[in-house]
């Protein structure tokens, strides 16, 4: 199948080099969208058999994983998969990620921390960040997946035709899987490994997701 793997990237000049090496010898249709980097992500990048599209602006990284989606899905993709310039996830796990859509019929597929694979998780964010957002998730989507926040994710061309991200921020994770169980997509979680190079999603940011949810929320 035409599988396509968006990764969003801001400033990530120093780290999507071993990314991009390590995705190389596999079949996937590689493409990055620069969020407008401010320092050289997008060529060292293009040193890469990769397609890279650049934003003007900085949309932050919801806003660049639907700028991806568009383009694959323009492509003739058939598997969409979400993953990070950081080298925080393993490209040894993708197989794990997209076979439950190409031997399953699953429609989207999310990696866990929570599950059978150790993920060297910050304590704070383990023990407080998560379990919030977790909380938040249940009230206000009634879902009950064990990883709220995940980035790793696949989806059938069905699914990413239908789930159109609207969140331009972090938000765009709850609302992903708000829109999953809203549109009766078949759905799972896979384990995962999560290497952790910095803290990544602090208090501050977990609250603006939250207060992004509301204010969606509040408009609709």
């Amino acid at each position: 199948m035409k599988v396509f793997v968006i990764i969003p990237a801001f400033n990530e000049e120093a780290r999507i080099g071993q990314v991009l090496t390590e995705l190389s010898d596999l079949p996937y249709n590689v493409v990055i969208v620069d969020d407008a980097s401010t320092d050289q992500t997008s060529r060292a990048a293009s040193q890469f058999k990769v397609t890279v599209l650049r934003h003007r602006i900085n949309r932050d990284q919801g806003a660049s994983l639907q700028t991806g989606n568009q383009y694959a899905l323009s492509q003739g993709a058939e598997v969409i998969v979400h993953f990070d310039a950081d080298g925080q996830f393993l490209v040894s796990e993708i197989k794990d990620i997209i076979g439950p859509i190409i031997n399953n019929d699953y429609d989207v597929v999310f990696g866990s921390r929570f599950l059978a694979k150790k993920s060297e998780m910050p304590w704070l964010k383990k023990h407080f960040v998560f379990p919030i957002a977790r909380l938040v998730n249940w009230l206000f989507f009634r879902i009950k997946f064990t990883d709220p926040q995940s980035g790793f994710r696949a989806m059938s061309r069905r699914a990413a035709q239908k789930i159109i991200i609207e969140q331009d921020g972090k938000a765009h994770c709850s609302e992903i899987l708000s829109k999953v169980f809203s549109l009766k997509l078949k759905a799972k979680e896979v384990p995962m490994t999560v290497i952790y190079h910095h803290f990544g999603q602090n208090i501050g940011g977990g609250w603006k997701i939250v207060k992004d949810l509301l204010f969606s929320k509040l408009i609709k």
